[in-house]
């Protein structure tokens, strides 16, 4: 019996090397956690001779999976199109099935079967058979002439419809190539939204054709804050910083995330944090003096002013970012837009007094409808952070409640969309870690576990007024992110938790989770991504 043991120990093993680690681990490694899954026995293997049939609407996802397959040393894996009975991987279309996003994926051993309603849940698929695959797949350098699959059934459609990811490069800019590995990440683990923040006090972002001083002047500020908001005295770089995107690149960018399932809403701050917009053009200030591009973070006085010639432009900018921006969606910020300048304006008063408003608290919510009246004849509608609460909420407004949750559940009992993304739970940008060697960030704690127990339907709305929360979205604020290497590391691995929060609708305890985190370390190697191995729990 002793002999029978060790023989079979090491066919075991043997057969393990042979697939890279692949073993019949029957417990699931799949981030985010789909609704069902049942292992069965056998496997699927994948290899030259493997074909390949879909419906004609799922050519996205198809063109996607050919891409990752056939890539490296696995150009063998072509999967030629085909209606054949073995060794198959086939896309069925179901009008049928409830969720545009849902999916359901049969691995046996003579095929894969996967069915959807549209091509969302087709691609949804993909990026779970994805995780099924061998990490060595995504950097190309898997040594095999087949894969080897378990084999299962998989159930599985996303909990909320809006699933955000947001980044800041106002403060930092990033590089064409680091917004696309962005996308790519968010793509895996199935968000459908990104939030690209492009106009900040410290810098404009997007070209803008009509307005060229946008470009060389708000574009660029002549040093940045080095050391903590905090730090006294406060020293600075003395380095010029800067860049924009030009429209041909947001137009490649928009494509390269259509073409995987994400929708991307551009944010055009008003009517604060315009501080490098009116360095471009001080005649949108109410002072109509000269002021820089800022070089310190946080909020600035310096805001635009409640004037024809402001709506006019900002109307001209929004002219030119909705030809660029196919989603129904434009992010117009209305945070943190101190009223100072507005009290002491003339215009500002003017407009108080014609338009019958209490106070500036109202009239920043005539601008806000105002702009929201604008863009919507454009086919568009806004989204707001919380502040938009303010005075009265535009007619068509949805919110993004970050100052907690009230705004949220105020907004919600009003019966409009909401966006939970309140800042002690959702922001990125604070501290994920108790360890003294962390690198320098905004502040505030917010581990692992923290996000994944977030329930983003606040307890005390009722269950109508629950229907309003769409989703939730994680910010990624950059500050003191100066590289995208510490994006990465901000983000990874809390958007593992975030994505299952706006997922998956059964989550099994944080214990499990980590496990499956640890898991996927490998592939976040082989992607290049870098990421922090705290999976710390609440204190």
């Amino acid at each position: 019996m002793y002999k029978k043991v060790i023989v079979l120990s090491v066919f075991y093993l043997i057969n393990s090397f042979f697939y890279l680690g692949y073993s019949n681990d029957l417990n699931s490694k799949i981030i985010p956690v789909p609704d069902k899954q049942i292992f069965l026995d056998g496997f699927f293997i994948i290899n030259s001779n493997t074909s390949i049939n879909y419906p004609d609407q799922f050519k996205n996802s198809i063109n996607f999976f050919r891409a990752f397959l056939n890539q490296g040393k696995n150009k063998f894996l072509v999967l030629k199109d085909s209606n054949t009975t073995s060794n198959f991987v086939q896309f069925l279309l179901d009008e049928k099935l409830s969720n545009d996003e849902g999916y359901k994926i049969e691995i046996r051993q003579n095929g894969i079967t996967i069915t959807s309603k549209d091509n969302k849940g087709a691609f949804y698929a993909i990026q779970t058979l994805r995780q099924l695959i061998p990490a060595s797949f995504e950097d190309k350098t898997y040594p095999n002439k087949e894969i080897r699959i378990k084999c299962q059934i998989i159930e599985d459609s996303p909990r909320f419809k809006y699933r955000g990811m947001h980044l800041d490069v106002g403060r930092h800019l990033f590089s064409v190539e680091f917004i696309k590995k962005y996308i790519d990440a968010l793509a895996m683990l199935k968000f459908n939204t990104f939030h690209w923040h492009l106009t900040e006090d410290q810098g404009w972002r997007i070209e803008i054709k009509k307005y060229p001083k946008l470009n060389t002047i708000a574009a660029y500020r002549d040093s940045t804050l080095a050391g903590h908001y905090t730090d006294r005295p406060r020293k600075y770089d003395k380095t010029k910083y800067g860049g924009y995107y030009t429209q041909e690149q947001v137009k490649d960018i928009v494509n390269y995330a259509l073409e995987r399932e994400i929708t991307i809403i551009p944010e055009i701050e008003m009517p604060g944090h315009s501080k490098a917009a009116i360095a471009a053009y001080p005649n949108l200030s109410c002072e109509e003096k000269p002021v820089n591009v800022a070089t310190l973070w946080g909020v600035f006085e310096d805001i635009y002013c409640s004037k024809e010639e402001t709506f006019k432009f900002l109307e001209d900018v929004i002219d030119e970012v909705v030809d660029l921006f196919p989603g129904k969606y434009i992010h117009i910020g209305g945070d943190e837009a101190p009223k100072t300048r507005w009290e002491k304006c003339n215009n500002c008063q003017s407009v108080i007094k014609r338009e019958g408003l209490k106070d500036e608290h109202e009239l920043q919510n005539y601008f806000i409808s105002r702009m929201e009246k604008y863009i919507n004849s454009k086919g568009k509608k806004i989204i707001g952070w919380d502040e938009i609460l303010e005075g009265g909420l535009a007619p068509n407004a949805t919110v993004m409640s970050w100052r907690g949750i009230s705004g949220g559940i105020k907004a919600a009992n009003m019966k409009h969309d909401v966006i939970m993304t309140p800042n002690a739970t959702c922001y990125l940008d604070h501290y994920q870690s108790k360890d003294k060697n962390e690198p320098l960030a905004i502040g505030g704690y917010t581990p692992l576990e923290e996000i994944y127990n977030y329930e983003p339907i606040p307890e005390e709305l009722d269950s109508e007024s629950s229907k309003y929360i769409i989703g939730a979205q994680g910010n990624v604020w950059t500050e003191y992110m100066s590289t995208s290497e510490y994006v990465e590391y901000m983000v990874f691995p809390r958007i593992f938790a975030l994505s299952e929060v706006v997922w998956s609708k059964n989550k099994s305890n944080f214990e499990e989770f980590s496990n499956r985190v640890t898991s996927f370390f490998d592939r976040l190697d082989k992607l290049n991504i870098n990421y922090s191995t705290h999976l710390e729990k609440i204190d």
